[in-house]
């Protein structure tokens, strides 16, 4: 099945083409939901998942990795189901969606940055381990050349947009998985998939918070740019199904796969096994995994900036040329090998995103301070004519509740952040902390 939407104008073609970065998509620009769902699947299909599960898989017996899967895949379900039907139903990014749901206009641009930094820096680090695995699998050339090669290469499919990217999804998704298939298959065939199963992990014990934390954790980023994604849903349904569909795949065939290498060969460095089977083999499994997940980091660090500059300068700048300037800047990281150095940066920076999740879910299911707005304008396809400068109760419980994921030393720490910005910020809206309810003609 081959992606379907509205043909572009030529308005809409090279660096004119913004995705409605600054507006609503409309009905005529949605896409049918399997195109989405690949997309999604094809964010968690990647290479990290296989070490995510060896990770599992070397702490945890097979069924206790199951149920730190199936308790972070919840949480990410139901963070990624809660933003994306929001963003689905107001045709709207994520940073640009926080102007009303939360952050007030020039909050969301500071959430576009936050945003924008960690995934631009996670383009410059998947670059790099790209053009690393590339080099040495077919050797000859510099790292740094197929840095520059690679991130260029993805920039140039996320310069045209959603379309480009949906067309990519179908050819790296399967392209991957029966790539990486035929070579795990290999390992695994070798072994009796009952005493796998059964046998004991090989290293340190985790806990189930510590596995769930490792799951939910590493996408939870993921989950709260689905606006990002899930504007082009056409209902709610199709957001459900995409995501519980998506999710679902990513998690439980991937990561399991991955604790069954790890009980199998009693290591946590699986990501070898699947990308050294043989130097073309390795290098094909490493392009379709870092292209289809890659140019996603990419993609919503453009909408980000995007919004940014609107908000702070109250330009205009079109999405496919911001895309061309960060994506030149990741590639630049990568092939001059500062990206592996932000590493532990990009990690303390992800604390700061699921208190975003937390308060716009918030501010849109339960407090709806500007929801008759938003659903005046809907109506007409445009965006609100107004929209608060700054919610101060917000900024503070993003802060508060950052540090409490950060220092709360019990229970998920990611979950802990989005529990405490839902809480807060709805206990501050009910008393009227997060501004006064508009009305339509506000």
């Amino acid at each position: 099945m081959a992606p379907t939407a509205s043909p572009p104008s030529a308005a809409d073609e090279g660096l004119a083409r913004d995705d409605y970065a600054l507006d609503r998509v409309p009905t005529s620009a949605r896409y049918g939901w399997a195109t989405i769902a690949v997309q999604r699947f094809g964010l968690l299909s990647a290479l990290s998942q296989f070490l995510l599960g060896a990770t599992l898989g070397m702490g945890m017996t097979f069924w206790e990795a199951v149920l730190a899967i199936t308790l972070g895949a919840a949480i990410l379900e139901l963070v990624a189901i809660a933003l994306g039907i929001a963003g689905m139903r107001e045709g709207l990014s994520t940073s640009l969606l926080a102007r009303w749901a939360g952050f007030g206009r020039h909050g969301s641009g500071l959430v576009g940055v936050v945003i924008a930094v960690s995934l631009l820096g996670w383009f410059g680090v998947q670059s790099a381990v790209l053009a690393q695995g590339v080099s040495a699998l077919l050797g000859g050339s510099p790292v740094w050349i197929w840095a520059i090669v690679g991130g260029l290469a993805i920039t140039a499919i996320v310069v045209h947009g959603f379309a480009g990217m949906a067309w990519t999804a179908w050819i790296t998704v399967p392209a991957f998985l029966v790539l990486a298939g035929w070579a795990i298959t290999v390992e695994l065939t070798q072994r009796s998939l009952g005493d796998l199963i059964s046998s004991a992990p090989a290293g340190p014990p985790l806990s189930l918070a510590q596995g769930a934390t490792l799951v939910a954790g590493g996408f939870i980023v993921g989950a709260v740019i689905s606006p990002d994604m899930c504007r082009f849903n056409r209902n709610a349904a199709d957001v459900v199904k995409q995501t519980v569909l998506g999710i679902s795949l990513g998690e439980y065939v991937l990561a399991l796969v991955g604790v069954l290498l790890a009980h199998a060969l009693r290591t946590g460095d699986v990501v070898s096994i699947v990308t050294t089977t043989s130097g073309a083999i390795g290098v094909l499994v490493l392009v379709s995994a870092t292209f289809k997940t890659n140019d996603w980091n990419l993609y919503a660090a453009s909408l980000g900036v995007t919004n940014a500059l609107h908000t702070a300068f109250g330009v205009r700048t079109g999405r496919a040329a911001v895309t061309v300037v960060l994506g030149v800047v990741g590639t630049a990281l990568a092939a001059l090998g500062i990206a592996d150095h932000l590493v532990d940066f990009l990690v303390l920076l992800g604390v700061a995103i699921p208190p975003v999740a937390g308060i716009m879910v918030a501010e849109y299911y339960v407090v709806r301070t500007w929801s008759p707005l938003l659903a005046e304008s809907r109506a007409s396809g445009t965006l609100p004519a107004t929209a608060p400068g700054w919610v101060p109760a917000a900024l503070v419980i993003w802060v508060a509740s950052a540090a409490i994921g950060t220092y709360l030393t019990w229970g998920i720490p990611a979950l802990n952040a989005l529990v405490a910005a839902f809480v807060l910020y709805a206990v501050a809206g009910k008393l009227g902390w997060t501004g006064k309810r508009t009305s339509p003609s506000a």
